[in-house]
């Protein structure tokens, strides 16, 4: 499975990397799973302003930035997205991104990790349903972390508290890549 970790912020002094280089760093010690780190930092994509959506559009005229974001997301089996939390919701960098998006999805899992007030799962509900419009197959494991900045290292190592919770983030990553795991060997199978 290659596993795209989306950082779905751009903002000066955002932790959310800590949190993607953590999921990353899991994920890559399961067997036939090769995850890759996207920043949406590195795409720097205009407001969408397309006047026809792009699942309706076969002619599409899409600017290098676009085409590069478009390019990358299709060389995936599989997606964690990763957001915080901004007025009990996803930033809009996030949201134009996949607003982007038309057919990289279809048919493929995709995840989603929160992080902030009450583990950003008011933002990781609203990721789920514009997901899932996306025509990704979004699965109901989700991780949601509190106290995140004091939690993970800026190399993504959790620490030791966090580890010893058999309840806690580590358990939820678990949890959650393993399901990923099966839907994309499922889904890359009747694709």
């Amino acid at each position: 499975m290659k596993l795209a970790v989306v950082i779905g912020s751009t903002r000066e002094n955002r932790v959310t990397p800590k949190e993607a280089k953590w999921i990353a760093n899991t994920a890559n010690k399961i067997t036939d799973v090769e995850a890759e780190i996207v920043d949406l930092i590195d795409y720097q994509l205009p407001f969408f302003a397309e006047a026809v959506s792009p699942r309706y559009n076969p002619n599409r005229q899409i600017d290098q930035a676009v085409k590069m974001w478009l390019d990358k997301i299709a060389e995936f089996d599989a997606y964690i997205f990763i957001t915080p939390e901004y007025n009990h919701s996803v930033p809009g960098v996030l949201k134009n991104a996949i607003d982007y998006l038309s057919s990289e999805l279809n048919r493929k899992p995709a995840a989603v990790a929160s992080h902030g007030s009450v583990g950003g799962a008011r933002a990781a509900m609203h990721l789920k349903e514009i997901l899932s419009e996306s025509r990704a197959a979004v699965i109901p494991q989700a991780v949601a972390f509190s106290g995140l900045n004091d939690a993970v290292d800026e190399d993504g190592n959790l620490s030791e508290a966090f580890k010893a919770n058999p309840y806690g983030p580590q358990a939820a990553l678990d949890s959650m890549l393993t399901e990923l795991k099966w839907y994309s060997d499922a889904l890359a199978n009747a694709r």
